[in-house]
């Protein structure tokens, strides 16, 4: 079984904090960090039974309608230069969104919804998912092809949500899937740890299976110990950010890989400070929060092959 960290002290400290100085969950919205933190809040109800968590989660799904939604999908974050619609935020958000379903039922019709306008804006049946697209989802964003891991991210989001209802959305993900497995090599650090993630849910699958291997192969050639560390990309040693080495430390508890890395993720970015505008983002720490204490991130007995 997969060891997962549990540290609840830490998270209801990093919490605290954030609220403090206005990080999250009351700061500027970003689908994102939204996402990972809703699902962190309904975690934290969950095991302690504050009313106080749910009603956090309800308010931050509440301001991301109000400030990210759009007339069909969602923004990817308040700032400036947060324009335009990401596929893979949106099925992060999907996701956090069914989470808080399992809860109060009109969440998950909610992300139904959402699937169901969404998915042929962004996806092209034999070609790929968008990977980014303009604000009005009437074209690709400029320059931006289709990205590697979004059919992934569907296909899981969707099955989660409701494998019926979105039959063929799933479908049309699964086929993406099939056509692009066996030459994807995924090499960027968060790409890895979202990968393990996503494939965690549905184990006996091949494209999971298949994938899980090489994202552990690959993850070996990203380890800089000492200190602790994966870095950004093979060859580039010095590359570092917190946010990303949390989303492989949820990967690699999720699949059962981690040999002690989230460990020494965790002690070593504790004191890092990369001196930029990440210090304080609150990706950063809600990602903190996420990787010592998963929670619902994590798949449960519910599921048939291993999901939700």
């Amino acid at each position: 079984m997969p060891t997962i960290v549990r540290d609840i002290p830490y998270v209801l400290d990093r919490l605290s904090w954030m609220r403090e100085r206005e990080i999250w969950p009351n700061g500027r919205r970003y689908l994102w960090t939204d996402a990972f933190g809703v699902v962190l809040l309904v975690s934290l109800f969950r095991e302690l039974g504050s009313e106080r968590y749910l009603e956090e989660a309800r308010q931050v799904v509440a301001e991301v309608e109000r400030v990210l939604a759009r007339d069909v999908g969602f923004r990817i974050g308040e700032e400036p230069d947060r324009d335009g619609q990401c596929f893979h935020y949106i099925a992060l958000w999907l996701f956090a969104l069914g989470r808080l379903g399992r809860i109060e039922p009109a969440y998950r019709a909610r992300a139904l919804e959402i699937a169901q306008q969404v998915h042929p804006r962004f996806v092209r049946p034999d070609v790929g998912v968008y990977w980014k697209m303009t604000e009005d989802l009437s074209a690709p964003y400029e320059g931006i092809g289709v990205g590697a891991l979004d059919p992934f991210h569907g296909y899981v989001a969707y099955r989660l949500l409701d494998e019926d209802e979105l039959a063929p959305e799933i479908a049309d993900m699964k086929a993406l899937i099939d056509e692009s497995v066996r030459p994807l090599h995924v090499t960027q650090d968060l790409g890895l740890g979202m990968m393990l993630w996503l494939g965690h849910f549905f184990p006996r699958e091949r494209w999971a299976d298949l994938q899980r291997h090489r994202c552990l192969e690959m993850l070996q050639a990203l380890w800089i110990d000492p200190p602790g560390y994966f870095c950004r990309e093979p060859g580039q040693p010095a590359e570092k950010h917190a946010f990303t080495n949390y989303g492989i430390s949820i990967g690699l508890q999720a699949s059962g890989g981690d040999g002690g890395q989230s460990e020494q993720i965790h002690r070593f970015f504790e004191s890092y400070r990369a001196g930029d505008e990440y210090d304080l983002a609150a990706i950063t720490h809600v990602m903190a929060c996420a990787s010592h204490f998963p929670g619902e991130l994590v798949s449960d007995a519910d599921s048939a092959d291993g999901g939700p």
